[in-house]
C-alpha cells in the first residue's frame, strides 16, 4: 500500500504535470506512449539541471577569458614597465661607468700632476738651499772686506801722521825726506785706490745679496703656492678613499697596515725630507713636504688596496640585475644575480688566487677566489671555466662565461662576496667604489 506521503507527492505532481499519452502511428498500426508525472518530473529536473549546468559552464568560460584577456594585459603592461626601468638602470649604469672612468681620469691626472709638483719642490729647495750659501759666502765676505777696510783706513791714518812728520822735516831743511815722500805718496795711493775698490765690492756684494734676499723670497711664495696645490691635490685624492673603504665596513687604517706590512720589503713608505745639515729640526716647509709626502705614500697604499679588494663588477658589458641579496621565501640568498646573454665574459673582480675552480652542487660551475683582507668572492652558473686552482689572477682577468648550470632558472651569473666565510652584499663594495673608479 502506498503511504499517504507518496499518495500526496502523486497528487502534487499530478497538478503540474498531468499523465500525457504520446501516440505513435505508422501505416498499418498506431501506438502510444503513457507519460507518467513521475517520469515528466523527472526529465524536467534532468532537462534543467543540463540547461543550468550549460549555463553555469558558458559563464565561468566567459568570466575566465575577459580575467585572462585582463591578466594578459596587465602583464603586458608589467614588463613593459620593467623593460623600461631595466632601460633606465641600463643607462643609469653607463652613465655611472662613464663617470667612474671620468673621475679614473682625473685621479691619473692629479697623480702625474703630483708627480711633476714634487719634482719642483724638491728643485726648489735645492735651489733654495744654494742660494743660502751662496748668501752666506757673500756675507762672510763682506765682513772679510769691512775688516780690510778698517785696516786700510787705520793704516792711512798712520800714512797721514807720517806725512805731517814729514813735512815738518822738510820744513827744517832735510833733503833726505824727498824719496819717503815720494815712496808714502805712492803708498798713499795705492791705498786710496784698494779702499776705493773694497767699497765698490762691498757695494756689490750688498746689491747682490739684495737680489739673492728677493729671490728667495719669490722661491718662497712659489713653494708655498705648489705646496697648496699638493696639499688640495692630496686632500681629493685621498679622501674618496677613505669613504669607498669605510662605506664597504673596512677600517681604512687597519688596511693601510696590512698593505705596509705585506710591502715593508720593497722599499716601505716614502723617506722623509731631511734639509739641514746642521744638525737643527726640520723647517715649516720640510714639515709640509714631509707631510705630503706621508699623503702620498697613503693614497699608494690605498692604490694597491684597492687592487686586491673587490671594487669592480664582474661584468663589462651590458646586463641587468635580476636578484639582490637578502633573505627570499625564509632563506638567504647569499649574492647578487646579474643577466645577460649565453657566453658573456666574466672577470675576476680582484687580485686574488683561484682556490676552486669546478663543479659544485647548486653552485653549477663554480670559481672562487681567494683575495686579501680575508675576503673570497664567487662566480657561479658558468657556461665554461677559464681558470684552473691555484691560479694567480688580476683584477679584470677573464675567469670564464655566463651560463645556466645548476640550480638555475635562466642564464645568469650568481656573485658572491664573502668576508671571513661569511656572505655579504657584493653591491656594497661596487657601489662604494662608484665615486672613485
Amino acid at each position: 500500500m502506498r503511504t499517504r506521503l507518496a499518495i500526496k507527492t502523486h497528487a502534487l505532481l499530478e497538478r503540474f504535470f498531468p499523465e500525457r499519452r504520446l501516440f505513435l502511428r505508422s501505416e498499418t498500426d498506431t501506438r502510444f506512449i503513457r507519460l507518467k508525472p513521475g517520469t515528466q518530473a523527472l526529465a524536467s529536473t534532468g532537462s534543467a539541471v543540463i540547461v543550468g549546468w550549460a549555463i553555469i559552464a558558458t559563464a565561468i568560460v566567459l568570466m575566465d577569458s575577459i580575467g585572462s584577456g585582463n591578466f594578459r594585459e596587465q602583464a603586458i603592461r608589467d614588463q613593459a614597465t620593467y623593460q623600461q626601468r631595466l632601460n633606465a638602470l641600463s643607462t643609469e649604469r653607463d652613465i655611472r661607468a662613464e663617470e667612474a672612468l671620468a673621475a679614473q681620469e682625473r685621479f691619473n691626472t692629479a697623480l702625474a700632476q703630483v708627480s711633476v709638483m714634487q719634482s719642483q719642490l724638491l728643485q726648489s729647495e735645492t735651489r733654495r738651499s744654494e742660494l743660502e750659501a751662496g748668501i752666506e759666502v757673500i756675507q762672510a765676505t763682506l765682513r772679510d772686506t769691512m775688516t780690510q777696510r778698517k785696516d786700510i783706513t787705520r793704516k792711512l791714518a798712520s800714512i797721514e801722521a807720517q806725512l805731517a812728520d814729514g813735512d815738518v822735516q822738510l820744513a827744517q831743511g832735510d833733503h833726505s825726506a824727498d824719496g819717503t815722500m815720494d815712496f808714502m805718496a805712492e803708498a798713499l795711493e795705492r791705498t786710496a785706490i784698494e779702499r776705493d775698490q773694497i767699497l765698490a765690492d762691498a757695494q756689490h756684494a750688498l746689491t747682490q745679496a739684495d737680489a739673492m734676499a728677493s729671490e728667495i723670497r719669490v722661491m718662497e711664495d712659489a713653494n708655498d703656492r705648489i705646496f697648496r696645490q699638493l696639499e688640495e691635490a692630496m686632500t681629493v685624492s685621498v679622501k674618496p678613499l677613505d669613504k669607498m673603504f669605510t662605506a664597504a665596513g673596512m677600517d681604512p687604517d687597519r688596511i693601510l697596515s696590512q698593505v705596509r706590512k705585506g710591502y715593508s720589503g720593497q722599499g716601505g713608505p716614502l723617506t722623509p725630507l731631511s734639509l739641514s745639515t746642521r744638525g737643527e729640526g726640520p723647517s715649516d716647509d720640510a714639515m709640509r713636504a714631509n707631510s705630503i709626502l706621508g699623503q702620498m705614500d697613503r693614497l699608494n697604499l690605498y692604490r694597491i688596496a684597492a687592487q686586491k679588494a673587490p671594487f669592480a663588477s664582474p661584468l663589462k658589458d651590458s646586463f641587468r640585475f635580476t636578484s639582490g641579496f637578502g633573505y627570499r621565501w625564509g632563506r638567504l640568498h647569499a649574492g647578487t644575480d646579474f643577466a645577460a646573454p649565453h657566453g658573456t665574459p666574466i672577470y675576476s673582480t680582484a687580485d686574488g688566487v683561484v682556490i676552486h675552480a669546478g663543479w659544485q652542487s647548486g653552485y653549477g660551475n663554480l670559481v672562487k677566489i681567494q683575495h686579501e683582507f680575508g675576503i673570497e668572492t664567487r662566480y657561479a652558473h658558468m657556461s665554461k671555466i677559464r681558470v684552473k686552482k691555484g691560479q694567480r689572477v688580476s683584477r679584470g682577468s677573464r675567469i670564464g662565461d655566463m651560463g645556466n648550470t645548476g640550480r638555475s632558472t635562466g642564464t645568469h651569473l650568481h656573485y658572491e662576496v664573502r668576508v671571513g666565510g661569511n656572505a655579504v652584499n657584493p653591491m656594497t663594495y661596487i657601489k662604494a667604489a662608484n665615486d672613485v673608479f
